[in-house]
């Protein structure tokens, strides 16, 4: 059959591959799975239970939960009958819900849990709540599924071949660094344009293979992704929650998952730690394991000596680390910020293939990706630019995307996105360099400042580097208009807590840790260290270290895990002023 609307994927997929699971989530300890038929069905009778409640195309409803099936049946059933998602991350707040709320004009909320469901109330105005969770007073989604069943199933067929291609099937808010959230307006085209675009990266075999999925839905990396599975006949698998990923992943022995890199850095530190706990022979082993794999390069020709050694190293050490990721993963695919190229190759030593990629909502998301075989990727690199987009670089160093993936343009805000398109040109914020079809990412354009001597610091870049090191969770670069760069600090406290007990330094609190002598000094030696790296101009000359991390919930980051700049500068002023004083 022919794919020419997102809800044509479950019928394809029925066509093709009729899976037995289609979707799992684990529900009271027991996987609970729907066939693809069991899906469909579910769809037409939600789609039907909308109209049911007067529910007319281009109306809007949200949803905001964790990551589960009920997620893709209510989009897909808005869909057939023309309706726009807008979904929302669970996490931001009660004030962000109720601007999205108003500014999209949503008709009806549902809501994952207790927690989204209050905030949601309080954000509400009285508008329909439905619930995913059984809750007290709540309707359930069920509900509107019941009503559908004895709807009008052979008249639906209508509503369906009424929406076209070029029709606006989700609106998605994104956070950004500063001011009120964006929404991006996306059609059926855009996203199943760049859904079959990324399905020729994908390795894992077709119809038969598995995928665990944690990143959440309402984010485009992850959904475009679902959409891509759907079309691969792929069986999806929805983690509890982020806690529970790796007792999933043993569960379920996934062939490929998609991760940000601060889950895979996490992954790594605790591998790292592990190997600190070791003694003797074993200990050594695996550092030397380790120090191997640092070393690698897929796409190289290693000598027949690195080859023999790697061979034992894997049988020996890495052997474990893909057991821990359920012994059958192909492919992990990394998005939404940098991967530290050190992670790249130490995983693919590993025999662990992670495929970087680049992208943004506004583009559907993908723009390039890296496939999974050695002789394509490039360390480095976010991967080659995939099939039906373009990509040109600006004379001030900015990329440009071109392709049916791009964006109708931001909601309600036509000056805005005529800013951002022009002459057909998606013009991203992001600095980079083209080689072949090769992209490197260098910074965001409007994050890279100027010294008081007129030195330009490119800040991501030397961010990326600097948290490199085991003992640095998070870091910002600041020193815009002043005489030399500096940075705030937020230790990686496990990796701290290690060392602290390696060297026998003693604390109560992480506030005592940080400021004890031994500490600072070795900070110091690891500021030293990757100063080497860059230019005198760039090289930190001061740093603070904070003993409270940056969060969502806090305010310092986004949902994507970007640094806030704006509110880190504005939260901690006077320790910014202390580093020039």
């Amino acid at each position: 059959m022919e794919l020419t609307r997102l809800f044509d994927l479950i019928p394809y997929q029925i066509e093709k591959y009729n899976k037995d699971i289609a979707f799992s989530r684990k529900e009271e300890g027991v996987w609970k799975t729907y066939s693809s038929k069991e899906a469909q069905s579910i769809i037409d009778e939600l789609s039907l239970g909308f109209l049911a409640k007067g529910i007319v195309p281009g109306e809007k409803v949200a949803i905001i939960s964790e990551n589960r099936p009920e997620w893709n049946f209510i989009d897909l059933a808005l869909q057939q009958i023309g309706v726009i998602s807008v979904p929302m991350y669970p996490t931001i707040t009660v004030a962000d819900y109720g601007y999205i709320f108003d500014h999209a004009d949503v008709k009806i909320i549902f809501a994952g849990d207790q927690t989204i469901y209050n905030k949601a109330l309080e954000a509400g105005k009285n508008r329909t709540i439905y619930s995913f969770d059984r809750l007290s007073g709540v309707s359930h989604w069920t509900e509107l599924q019941a009503e559908g069943k004895s709807g009008d199933h052979a008249g639906l067929a209508a509503h369906k071949a009424n929406v076209k291609p070029e029709d606006l099937f989700t609106i998605i808010y994104t956070s950004g660094t500063t001011g009120k959230p964006k929404g991006v307006m996306l059609t059926h085209a855009n996203v199943l344009s760049n859904l079959i675009s990324v399905s020729h990266i994908m390795s894992p075999p077709l119809g038969t293979s598995k995928v665990l999925s944690f990143l959440p839905l309402c984010h485009i990396f992850e959904r475009t992704a679902s959409f891509c599975f759907m079309y691969m006949g792929y069986s999806i698998y929805y983690a509890e929650n982020m806690e529970t990923i790796g007792d999933n992943l043993k569960e379920v022995q996934p062939h490929l998952f998609n991760t940000v890199p601060r889950l895979l850095e996490k992954v790594y530190d605790k591998i790292v730690a592990k190997g600190y706990e070791l003694t003797g022979v074993k200990k050594k082993l695996f550092f030397w394991a380790l120090e191997l794999g640092l070393k690698y390069d897929p796409a190289a020709d290693m000598g027949g000596w690195y080859d023999f050694q790697l061979k034992i190293a894997n049988k020996l050490i890495f052997s474990k680390w893909r057991e821990a990721l359920g012994g059958n993963i192909m492919q992990i695919n990394s998005g939404a910020s940098a991967l530290q190229p050190r992670l790249a190759r130490v995983f693919w030593a590993a025999g662990i293939r992670v495929c970087e990629g680049y992208g943004l909502t506004e583009t559907s998301p993908v723009v390039t990706a890296s496939i999974g075989t050695r002789e394509e990727i490039k360390i480095g690199y976010v991967g080659k630019i995939v099939k039906d987009v373009e990509v040109k670089i600006a004379e001030d160093g900015e990329i440009l995307v071109k392709g049916p993936n791009v964006m109708q343009g931001y909601y309600k805000e036509p000056e805005m996105t005529a800013e951002v398109i022009k002459n057909g040109w998606f013009h991203t914020g992001d600095i980079g360099i083209l080689e072949g079809r090769y992209l490197k990412i260098t910074d965001r354009k409007k994050e890279m400042f100027k010294t008081s001597g007129g030195k330009y610091i490119a800040p991501q870049a030397m961010e990326n580097k600097f948290k490199e090191s085991p003992l640095i969770e998070q870091l910002i670069v600041v020193g815009a208009d002043r005489n030399y760069p500096a940075a705030l600090i937020v230790p990686s406290f496990d990796g701290l807590r290690e060392y602290c007990k390696r060297k026998e330094i003693a604390y109560t609190t992480d506030a005592e840790m940080i400021q004890n002598e031994q500490v600072q000094e070795k900070y110091l030696s690891e500021v030293e260290e990757f100063n080497q790296l860059f230019g005198k101009w760039e090289q930190l000359k001061r740093f603070e270290l904070l003993d409270t991390p940056w969060g969502i919930e806090t305010g310092e980051l986004t949902p994507t895990m970007k640094l806030k700049r704006k509110v880190i500068m504005e939260k901690y002023a006077d320790r910014v002023e202390k580093l020039y004083s």
